[in-house]
């Protein structure tokens, strides 16, 4: 256009904007910006919107902020477009945060009802959850199918799946999306039974599942041992439905041989798959976590050098180096545990500390592992560690490792393992007994898995 003399309007910059979204070609996106800069179009709400939406699917929620505070003027759109860029990019604080601020001046449509219950869900925050479901009742969107499949995966994640049936339940005719959520929600949580009968029921009605129930159904099978069933679902998913296995279905697959106690299998599926850096980050990682379980370290060393192939981010790996030397640890084996320590000092890869986080009165209180020094209430959460540790005692008859466990310290790589105290959900847990009445429902979020010495812990204090 511009090469026959012809300038651009907002609705053409917009929509080639929109082409650079979908495309995720940022660097002709900020060709535009500059154009849209030199032509004085910065006041353009469709735009400026455009240019929002673009940089929050390039991931760059700054730049996409920067542009949304440098408006003048902003519609329905624009606030929209915002909070579903921080929901999307995991910034679920900033999302709630600005909705507040939006609902003071706008009424939300179902588009940003639908990304702040996303944001609650990533939060795993119930009591903001129930709010914005509140909102979507009264405002009439509980019937918007998108809508109810997102609730039902906010509860889910925020450990009440009871109500994630109710939501369920109240749809008169559920679409494929709600069915999904439902049938991925209940195999989250080890109801693989009702996972079954809500996929049946599915196809019963004549709808077609997609890539993510049928990936819902195979981790159904993997929490309930059905490895070689869910075999045959992954080897019949294309003939029976059309829909060939991608590397979340392999991976969970291999998860699935791996609980079971199947690792050659498991291997030798691995070694069949082609992967991105990324994908095969999450595929190596399962099966080095299902060989710690079974004390396999000779396919943990396997694992161990695929990943030093792929090179995949720093900050990424830290998890799987950290499995591996515990199962060296686990196993004695010290020199192998002080060689996978030495290979996470020479790559530059950091831990990231445990933590835990549990809401009271609409407060999330966050815990880290081993750090009692800023742990509310920490006098009386001592006392009741102590009480816990002999209850647990009288209970399983040996002493547990609930008041201390031996694990890395994120600031340094000994040759010795370092103390660092009690492990943040047990914490959390500590701190829900004290701040609820008897007899409530504790609710405890971790950003890693909980420790399985901890779970006699767990049962004995409830």
């Amino acid at each position: 256009m511009p090469m026959h003399g012809v300038e651009p309007n907002s609705f053409t910059i917009s929509t080639a904007i929109n082409a650079c979204s979908e495309l995720v070609q940022v660097r002709i996106g900020m060709e535009l910006h500059a154009r849209i800069e030199s032509l004085g179009m910065q006041s353009d709400v469709v735009a400026s919107t455009a240019l929002v939406n673009m940089y929050g699917k390039a991931n760059n929620v700054d730049a996409a902020r920067k542009v949304f505070d440098g408006m003048a003027e902003r519609n329905l759109y624009t606030w929209g477009t915002m909070i579903c860029v921080y929901a999307q990019n995991a910034c679920c604080n900033e999302a709630l945060c600005l909705f507040k601020k939006f609902s003071m001046m706008m009424r939300p449509n179902h588009f940003i009802l639908s990304s702040i219950v996303n944001a609650c869900a990533g939060l795993g925050s119930f009591g903001p959850g129930r709010s914005a479901h509140a909102a979507v009742i009264r405002l009439g969107h509980d019937r918007n199918d998108v809508i109810a499949g997102g609730l039902i995966d906010m509860y889910a994640k925020c450990g009440s799946i009871d109500y994630s049936h109710v939501v369920f339940a109240q749809i008169s005719a559920p679409t494929l999306i709600p069915y999904t959520s439902m049938i991925v929600s209940a195999a989250r949580h080890g109801l693989s039974r009702l996972s079954f009968l809500l996929f049946d029921e599915m196809l019963d009605r004549g709808i077609r599942p997609n890539s993510i129930t049928l990936l819902g159904i195979l981790h159904a099978c993997s929490h309930s041992g059905l490895s070689d069933a869910g075999l045959d679902f992954l080897k019949s998913m294309h003939r029976s439905y059309g829909i060939s296995p991608g590397v979340k279905h392999y991976t969970c697959a291999i998860d699935m041989l791996g609980r079971a106690g199947r690792l050659e299998e498991a291997l030798g599926l691995a070694g069949r798959i082609d992967f991105s850096a990324h994908d095969g980050l999450m595929l190596w990682s399962v099966l080095a976590s299902a060989a710690r379980m079974h004390g396999r370290l000779d396919v943990m060393a396997e694992a161990g050098a695929r990943l030093a192939e792929l090179e995949p981010i720093r900050d990424d790996v830290a998890g799987i180096y950290v499995a591996m030397s515990n199962a060296y640890f686990s196993a004695g084996e010290w020199d192998g545990a002080a060689r996978v320590r030495k290979e996470m000092w020479r790559r530059g890869v950091r831990k990231v500390p445990g933590c835990s986080w549990i809401e009271v009165k609409d407060l999330v209180h966050v815990f880290y592992a081993g750090n009692m020094a800023t742990c509310p209430r920490k006098e009386e959460l001592v006392r009741l560690l102590r009480e816990l540790e002999e209850r647990i005692i009288e209970g399983i008859g040996y002493r547990s490792s609930l008041s201390r466990n031996v694990e890395f310290d994120d600031e340094g790589f000994g040759e010795e393992g370092i103390i660092v105290g009690i492990h943040s959900e047990i914490l959390a847990m500590a701190f829900g007994i004290l701040s609820f009445p008897k007899g409530s429902k504790i609710r405890i979020m971790k950003n890693l898995r909980i420790c399985i010495p901890y779970l006699p812990g767990f049962g004995l204090s409830s």
